[in-house]
């Protein structure tokens, strides 16, 4: 079978580049190996909501039309959004088909599936940076009979062991595991390494309001500094609740659970933490602060400090006096370990040299190096801040999409001859 573009995935980056495709009138295929939305459907938790509020949940042609636009969507209503825009475009898309290989083909390339084989000038990878938890070395000396789960796996409190439980990674993932297992009524020792902390609200408006209006969602990849290090930063500490609370470390500490530095090594089942926590949040609260700092000037500038509230500032980050260097996980019960310490894409079809030494794609701007005419989607920053969020994919998908155009208008004269 031949076709121009193969997109693989039909998340709502897929469908983006699906939509943009259609407007260029490129003949294009969706490859995906579930349902539409599957990831939402079957690879979240229960009770997760989206960071983002819902006003900011849009794609191109789509935009949240709900009764609740400051609200924060569920799994499920995520996956509802996405596959309503699916039958709105009325996309290409192959479902319960699964990419066992990519691989060039004459200027083109050749993507193979348990249900054919396609032809095409151009790959757009699609299918996510979030498939595989990673896991420290450490996890593989966890002693046996304690449990390990990962966010892919966990779906609520009720189907862990009962005991106490160490949650790694205080993302917004971790603490918010972290929070949901402790009010379920179990012990929860949390071990926190580099994190990003934000308020849910700033100066009575939601942090993604300031950092929207303002700009900042849309700094490009090209001015950021060290391109390497922000696309590895974790999630923002935030949680989506109706009562839009903020949630971060003091917040859990006061509730009870134990804070420990970075997980190192576990030794003969004796997990041993960094001492530097301290120092770990201290520099967390600079950032913040000098965040808000950033956005104070910008609404000052603006004349916008009438309309909001008074200017504020995050308390530091108290951790107690006690350091915890170690945890001796039999003797003090602890029956799971829930590992929050982010995903790599599963790239494991692709038969190109283009993974660098994490077994992440080499690209610049969702551009793939040393892969003409091949594509990337659904990457942390891909093209700025924005990326790592719904609404990215209406720019990204926008910017990409002109550039494979551009690649085809390029391939046309050669293939005619």
């Amino acid at each position: 079978m031949r076709t121009a573009v193969v997109v693989v995935g039909a998340g709502h980056n897929g469908l983006a580049m699906s939509r943009r495709l259609a407007e260029r009138s490129i003949d294009h295929v969706v490859i995906e190996r579930g349902e539409v939305a599957n990831a939402w459907r079957t690879e979240r938790w229960d009770s997760l909501r989206l960071l983002t509020p819902n006003w900011l949940t849009r794609l191109p042609g789509r935009t949240y039309d709900g009764t609740d636009p400051d609200g924060y969507a569920s799994a499920a209503e995520v996956a509802t959004f996405i596959q309503t825009y699916a039958s709105e475009l009325a996309a290409p898309v192959h479902t319960g088909t699964n990419v066992t290989a990519v691989r060039p083909a004459g200027k083109g390339y050749e993507v193979t599936t348990d249900r054919g084989c396609w032809r095409c000038a151009a790959v757009v990878i699609a299918s996510g940076a979030y498939n595989i938890p990673t896991m420290p070395s450490a996890a593989a000396d966890i002693p046996p009979g304690i449990a390990v789960h990962t966010p892919s796996t966990y779906r609520n409190p009720g189907e862990l062991e009962p005991g106490p439980v160490l949650v790694v990674g205080a993302s917004a993932t971790g603490v918010q595991l972290a929070d949901e297992i402790h009010r379920s009524g179990r012990p929860v020792t949390l071990s926190v390494g580099e994190h990003v902390r934000l308020p849910r609200t700033y100066r009575g408006r939601d942090i993604f309001w300031w950092t929207d209006r303002s700009g900042i969602l849309d700094e490009s990849h090209d001015d950021i500094d060290d391109l390497v290090r922000a696309r590895s930063l974790p999630s923002p500490q935030l949680i989506g609740t109706p009562e839009h609370r903020s949630i971060g470390l003091d917040t859990l500490r006061a509730a009870g659970v134990e804070l420990v530095g970075r997980l190192g090594r576990i030794v003969d089942g004796v997990a041993q933490f960094s001492g530097s926590l301290a120092n770990t949040c201290t520099l967390a609260d600079l950032k913040a602060n000098r965040l808000l700092a950033r956005l104070d000037d910008w609404a000052s500038a603006l004349g916008l400090d009438g309309q909001v509230g008074p200017p504020e500032r995050m308390a530091p980050t108290s951790i107690g006096t006690r350091t915890v260097l170690e945890l001796d996980l039999n003797r003090a019960g602890v029956r799971s370990v829930l590992f929050a310490t982010g995903y790599r894409p599963d790239l494991s079809w692709l038969e190109l040299p283009v993974l660098d030494r994490t077994a992440h794609i080499r690209h610049c701007g969702g551009v793939v190096c040393d892969a003409p005419g091949m594509y990337v989607m659904g990457y942390p920053m891909l093209r700025r801040r924005r990326s790592s969020y719904i609404s990215g994919a209406a720019s990204d998908s926008a910017e990409l999409a002109q550039l494979l155009h551009n690649h085809l208008d390029k391939q046309a004269p050669r293939r005619a001859r």
